[in-house]
């Protein structure tokens, strides 16, 4: 019998958009709290056609809202990485870029580190000269591998138990401070 993969990337695109607010308020509580959840909605699914490569891809998420006091609509593009990649700050900056050119709107971009590997994921990609910066763009992180399970294990927040096992530790010490948890009613 073979054994059956886990589409990791379509469990978090669901556990994203179930827990949204939550996943804000746990990671980014700045940004949650600027964000007005009364005018949120989830977008279509966005394919971006790479005509150089002949690839598709695929957004992972996209949440359109606004910010308190503000009128204009933002579109925040959350977007996990699974497996560590040298070009993904690239990838993040084409998928800001092509998602402006459609919408127009200011975006706000999240990444999802997930991946066990130990790897500095860079938040950025600057192109420079030593005369220039022709583009400084920045995204907001999560990696997942670099948080201390322990401050997470007792949150009432969905999304800090369904990602404690992406956090490092031993495990079986997770199991035990989470267990008086699991008999709540």
């Amino acid at each position: 019998m073979a054994k059956q993969r886990i589409d990791h990337d379509r469990l978090f695109k669901e556990l994203l958009s179930t827990f949204f607010e939550e996943f804000l308020l746990l990671f980014f509580p700045d940004v949650y709290e600027q964000i007005d959840v009364h005018h949120l909605s989830f977008l279509s699914e966005e394919v971006f056609t790479d005509i150089t490569a002949g690839e598709k891809h695929r957004v992972d998420l996209l949440a359109e809202t606004k910010l308190k006091g503000e009128d204009g609509l933002i579109i925040v593009h959350v977007e996990h990485q699974s497996y560590t990649q040298r070009t993904f700050p690239e990838r993040m900056f084409i998928y800001f870029s092509r998602l402006f050119q459609k919408h127009r709107r200011r975006i706000l971009s999240i990444a999802i580190s997930s991946y066990d590997e130990h790897h500095d994921e860079p938040s950025s990609l600057i192109i420079q000269f030593p005369f220039l910066t022709v583009l400084d763009f920045r995204f907001l992180t999560v990696e997942l591998r670099k948080l201390p399970w322990r401050q997470y294990i007792r949150h009432d927040n969905p999304v800090a138990a369904a990602l404690l096992s992406k956090t490092p530790g031993d495990r079986r010490q997770s199991f035990y401070a989470f267990e008086p948890y699991s008999h709540r009613g």
